[in-house]
């Protein structure tokens, strides 16, 4: 495969066009990677007319509703659902409303290739032509994803803002915070976030000029925090995202540490006075601080006395003197032990940021923006891309490292274009961003990358490979950064910080140098890593570089459902299962793709795989499937569930691929509820001693406010006051009623099973041979017969009795002969297998994860085939349509309630609810209504994509 981009190449590309040598022009010249010439990427696809209905799943009414969209076949249901609603420009119903992706993708792209032609980013217009279709194939393809407020903005008559996040700054007087509150609404108004350090701010322990006691910072957070509540109830899609940061060495640190812990407490004590205090209820409003999160900038000066146990100096703001010196253990208990009660404060490590800072000569870093991924100076702001890392996964197993740093290539060239024509809320940020040219390009899909690879999470060679990606990713970006320069000029502030900016680039590729690797994959992606980061420093070194940062990891909520990721930025996966909607509405409960792909890649066979997979569909985990080998359950870890990654795993994660970002990484380490105050000091101290630049974390039940809707507090509340008395009848069979006969052998033992039903429909009696007549096996089957044909009559639902003796676990187990369960644990796992298939309608069938051999085959052609949700849409209505009409009546109506544990859920935290067996938490989505999952350290609904936080 040839270079994409670059400087004075003289290699054809496959648009056979003859590239003229660097001294005889300006410009970048761009080669085909995924287009042809002569064909748009546009006509390379089959598209398809859909219908977006979205509606509130606790009343039923219509949230958002937009018939006709047209979409590419292959894009799922979800991500359709989301692009409408959420990208799409134009009133609803009118004309001027965009209705197809087309649309979407062209104001963007056109746009951003009007700005690179006008600002000499290309060597002519063929060259400005293949990046268009370039880029449009990648969007097209969700190969990658610009932030949301590109496709909120770009190319429409809004405000061309681009960027997502925000650092503010504010200074010692009274103006200066007002402007702050002024600064941090707009930036709300328009749905991102922003961050500061309040540290220059004095504390409540020096005086004022005029001869009074100050304020202090924290007095001046309750007035932040209630614009941005006021703000965010005015009619904005998402809570206000703001991180608020304050130095370890100011006088009131101890003060802003215990702030939200003390209102945890307040919460707690109204609560049991019975002020309605969950999330959302009428009087959590009463309560402050809770609109931004906290984190205390801790320096190595702090670190090593918390080490030594010694003594910490807190300095005066503004002469700089020690005017207190306190513990610094229990300074730093008392960190960990309000995290520990309420998830704040979080941590930052100022010295490690500042040693990776590439523009010290212009000012500290000091703050970050509320996600804590964007790190940089005061009044800036950054625009994010995310790759989806699956995209350059080869059917052989292998990662296509070659694809993807020329991916990069393009996608850093865009996002440096977009700064040409953003527009940003200040002056000041714009000045800034406009000199130093931030960038935040990323990637999603990291975990499910790694599954389906066959590495664990917390693993060596998975810390490698994530490791080696992350350096190529941000290799080339500085590499093309570099050429940029050559170009069109390296950023305004190079000059001043040339010395630091080089420093910086050479302890990445001493990083990079540094990994250890553990498989091909590892090896090959940092081979080519390595060469980057040398052609990077050669060029830029002559030329300096367009950009002062390039890379950073979001938690990549919206656009990751845009992209139909797995995963979000570097988390591991939530779960194993999870629910995809359908075409025809409604949605199934399915197994993660990544687990298929990880059994293939660690030897499975095929019959194995389906039996491991609807055990995973059932439970929800891997422990005790049959066939999996238990040295094989850690590559199937989750962030929830039976086997969840440890905490120190998720922060192991982190350290392997920090010295590979300009930024920082947006992520929350999740703590079981068990999880003491000494576990949260050590996650911390470890952070520090890895060389994090950020770290929070989260433990499970710290908070008092549930996410519980009003809907269902009602109907808890109705439930509670009326009893009701359940006599069971006996519906007893007719003297003449069909029935069949099925013969079947397990591990080699043989047996048939008779099966009666109701000339209406219906199980009503089973009869089971298995062993010779007069045998104790024989006469215990006869009295299990009839017992489960009494229940049967009496009312209890078949699929109560599937979910009951389906993988029961005992000799004899092992291969039948039946085509459509070839694995049963045991005699009384296959009988019921095959009585749901001959009984059950398909629907309940998909909420046991029992399956015909023809489905199966249908749900791995949609998944992995080139049919997409058309073709398996039309295989589900198909085998809905085959169902008779009784069984759907009985579906709709009498059934409900067995299968209600299923149907309750919406999203994939509340399946995982469900077969956890206690509530997660994550807040309800304040758009739709539905319970968010983790997304970094924000929280992303599955339902409409809205996010708590800046992607």
């Amino acid at each position: 495969m040839t270079e994409t981009v670059g400087v004075g190449a003289e290699t054809p590309g496959r648009s056979g066009k003859k590239r003229q040598s660097g001294a005889s022009r300006k410009g970048l010249d761009v080669q085909r990677v995924y287009t042809t010439e002569g064909v748009h990427p546009y006509d390379e696809v089959r598209w398809e007319s859909r219908d977006v209905v979205m509606t509130n799943w606790r009343d039923g009414s219509i949230n958002f509703e937009q018939r006709g969209v047209e979409f590419p076949e292959f894009w799922s249901v979800n991500a359709t659902n989301i692009v409408t609603s959420k990208y799409f420009r134009g009133a609803v119903g009118s004309p001027q409303r965009e209705s197809s992706l087309k649309q979407l993708i062209d104001r963007v792209v056109k746009k951003y290739v009007a700005a690179g032609l006008e600002h000499g980013y290309f060597s002519t217009s063929t060259d400005a032509e293949i990046f268009e279709h370039e880029l449009t194939w990648m969007l097209l393809h969700q190969v990658f994803s610009f932030n949301s407020p590109v496709w909120f903005n770009v190319g429409t008559s809004s405000k061309q803002q681009v960027s997502a996040c925000f650092i503010l700054s504010v200074d010692d007087t009274m103006e200066s915070i007002l402007d702050w509150y002024k600064e941090e609404g707009r930036i709300f108004k328009g749905g991102s976030g922003a961050g500061l350090n309040l540290s220059r701010i004095r504390s409540s322990k020096e005086l004022l000029s005029s001869g009074g006691t100050a304020s202090g910072p924290v007095s001046f957070m309750r007035g932040a925090d209630a614009s941005a509540g006021t703000i965010k109830s005015g009619g904005a899609t998402r809570r206000a995202a703001k991180m608020v940061v304050l130095d370890v060495d100011h006088p009131d640190v101890e003060e802003f540490i215990e702030t939200k812990a003390k209102e945890e407490h307040k919460i707690r004590v109204l609560r049991d006075g019975g002020f309605d205090m969950d999330l959302g209820g009428s009087d959590i409003a009463s309560v402050q601080y809770q609109n931004a999160n906290n984190s205390v900038r801790v320096s190595d000066e702090f670190m090593k006395a918390v080490d030594d146990n010694s003594d910490f100096g807190l300095r005066a703001r503004l002469t700089g003197e020690v005017i207190e010196r306190v513990d610094a253990k229990n300074l730093f208990r008392k960190m960990a032990k309000a995290a520990w009660e309420c998830a704040d404060p979080g941590i930052q490590y100022d010295d490690t940021i500042n040693d990776w800072h590439t523009c010290p000569e212009s000012g500290r870093i000091t703050a970050s923006n509320p996600c804590s991924e964007y790190m940089h100076l005061d009044n800036s702001s950054c625009n994010l891309a995310s790759l989806n890392l699956l995209k350059f996964l080869s059917d052989d197993g292998t990662f296509n490292a070659e694809l993807f740093a020329k991916a990069v290539e393009v996608v850093i060239t865009a996002m440096d274009i977009s700064i040409c024509f953003a527009d940003f809320p200040t002056e000041p940020i714009a000045d800034t961003t406009r000199k130093f040219r931030q960038l935040g390009i990323g990637y999603a899909n990291l975990g499910a990358l790694l599954m389906a690879t066959g590495h664990a999470y917390d693993s060596d060679g998975g810390r490698a490979l994530a490791a080696s990606i992350t350096s190529l990713m941000t290799a080339v970006s500085y590499r093309r950064s570099a050429e940029m320069a050559g170009v069109v000029g390296p950023y305004e502030g190079y000059a001043r910080n040339a010395e630091a900016h080089q420093r910086v680039m050479r302890k990445h590729a001493a990083a990079n140098d540094s990994i250890r690797t553990h498989h091909t994959n590892d090896v090959n992606v940092r081979d080519v890593a390595t060469r980057e980061w040398k052609r990077g420093i050669d060029v830029g070194s002559t030329a300096g570089w367009r950009n002062a940062q390039a890379s950073v990891l979001a938690p990549t909520g919206t656009i990751g459902f845009m992209m139909d990721c797995d995963t979000t930025g570097i988390e591991p996966d939530f779960a194993l299962v999870k629910f995809k909607k359908l075409v025809g509405g409604g949605s199934m409960q399915i197994v993660n793709n990544a687990v298929s792909r990880a059994l293939h890649s660690l030897g499975y066979q095929n019959e194995q795989i389906e039996a491991i997979v609807d055990y995973i569909s059932q439970h929800g985990h891997v422990v005790d499937a049959p066939g999996l080998r238990p040295e094989h359950y850690e590559v199937f870890d989750c962030a929830v569930g039976e086997r969840s990654i440890a905490p120190i795993g998720h922060v192991r994660m982190m350290a392997a691929v920090q010295p590979f970002l300009s930024g920082a990484i947006s992520k929350t380490v999740n703590m079981p509820e068990t999880a003491t105050v000494e576990e949260v000091e050590e996650i911390y101290f470890q952070g520090w001693k890895l060389g994090l630049k950020a770290l929070a974390i989260y433990r499970d039940n710290c908070k008092v406010g549930q996410p519980l809707s009003s809907g269902k507090k009602e109907k808890v509340e109705a439930e509670q006051e009326k009893v009701v008395e359940y006599r069971p009848v006996r519906k007893r069979l007719p003297k003449k009623r069909p029935s069949q006969t099925v013969s079947f052998t397990v591990a080699g033992a043989e047996g048939y099973l008779t099966a009666g039903s109701y000339p209406d429909d219906g199980l009503g009696e089973i009869f089971v041979k298995l062993g010779k007549q007069g045998s104790t096996l024989a006469g215990v089957m006869d009295a299990f017969s009839m017992s489960i044909s009494v229940g049967l009559q009496y009312g209890i639902p078949l699929e109560f009795y599937v979910s009951k003796f389906s993988n029961l676990r005992f000799e004899p187990a092992g291969m039948t002969d039946d085509p459509d369960v070839r694995m049963a644990t045991s005699v009384l796992d296959y009988l019921f297998r095959r009585l749901a298939l001959d009984y059950l309608p398909y629907d309940k069938r998909v909420q046991l994860g029992i399956f015909t051999a023809d489905e199966r085959s249908a749900q791995v052609e949609a998944d992995y085939g080139t049919s997409g949700d058309a073709q398996e849409s039309a295989v589900l209505e198909e085998l809905r349509s085959s169902v008779d009409a009784s069984s759907q009546r009985a579906l709709e109506k009498g059934d409900e309630e067995s299968s209600a544990k299923f149907q309750d859920a919406h999203t994939t935290t509340e399946l995982m609810e469900l077969h956890l067996g206690k509530a997660a938490d994550a807040p309800l989505c304040m758009t739709c209504g539905t319970k968010m999952r983790p997304a970094g350290s924000c929280y992303a609904c599955e339902g409409c994509g809205a996010t708590s936080g800046c992607s």
